[in-house]
């Protein structure tokens, strides 16, 4: 098994940070950066190299990529994880609020890609592992935000495959269902936050109760799926262009696929009575 040089996005938890560990085992050499460095600590102490990174941010960007070709030469996989869901009605969640969600979500994965591509293109050869989500093939009530930049994150990883095949470089969509981590938590907070009161309250409570009900049942898969899905990935000379896994992921996009919207939307609304 050939060893590489891994950048991972958002990898102070969750899936981020569980597949940095599998990955760290079996001997690669992974960047893992994050906002919050004090959560990857535990990273270093198994031989990573956690470095502080806001997505959002030209000058960190360039920091952790400059230090990683000065250490290594090399980047041979780039994973463009980071990202969450801004939750809300469309009509109360601020602009400014969306902006940021794309900010994060897409225009921080393309910031991370543009300074990457350059080294990848140079070697001939590497991997971008871009995370969508079922959510970027499918829909959810008071969700517009989250799945517009996940279906944009969808279209931009299309034409960026296009775009670097004759650079023998590999574009790979992730499109997790619904794993086991902060992201619950983070769009309950959103949504109670913008949309618990006024028009939408009904929606909302039924929405954050059948999401809570969810993930109190067991429903969801363990983020090891996805760190088994990425070291595979990492390890693939030429990769599938995308892997759907996890709970939900392949018979929700499916159903969208060939269902007309009518039925789709009922089926979505029978899940938040």
């Amino acid at each position: 098994m050939s060893k590489k040089v891994i950048l991972i996005t958002g990898a102070s938890s969750g899936m981020g940070k569980d597949a940095a560990k599998a990955l760290i085992q079996q001997g690669h050499q992974v960047y893992a950066v994050a906002r919050r460095i004090d959560q990857m600590q535990d990273l270093k102490e198994l031989g990573g190299h956690p470095i502080q990174m806001d997505v959002t941010s030209e000058t960190d960007i360039k920091h952790v990529i400059d230090t990683i070709i000065h250490q290594e030469g090399r980047i041979d996989v780039l994973w463009n994880n980071a990202g969450y869901g801004l939750y809300g009605a469309v009509e109360e969640v601020p602009v400014d609020e969306a902006r940021k969600q794309f900010e994060v979500n897409l225009f921080g994965l393309a910031a991370v890609t543009q300074q990457v591509v350059p080294h990848m293109r140079k070697a001939a050869s590497g991997t971008i592992i871009n995370t969508s989500s079922m959510g970027g093939k499918m829909y959810t009530p008071m969700g517009a935000w989250y799945h517009a930049s996940k279906h944009a994150v969808e279209g931009f990883s299309d034409c960026l495959r296009l775009e670097l095949q004759p650079f023998n470089i590999n574009v790979v969509v992730l499109e997790p269902g619904i794993i086991v981590t902060e992201f619950g938590d983070v769009m309950l907070a959103n949504i109670s936050k913008f949309s618990a009161k006024g028009a939408y309250a009904t929606l909302t409570q039924k929405l954050v109760a059948a999401t809570q009900n969810m993930y109190r049942s067991g429903q969801g898969s363990k983020t090891s799926v996805i760190s088994d899905t990425v070291t595979k990935i990492v390890q693939e000379r030429r990769p599938k262009t995308r892997y759907r896994v996890g709970y939900f992921a392949k018979p929700m996009v499916w159903l969208r696929i060939y269902l007309g919207d009518r039925l789709f939307d009922k089926i979505v609304m029978s899940q938040v009575k």
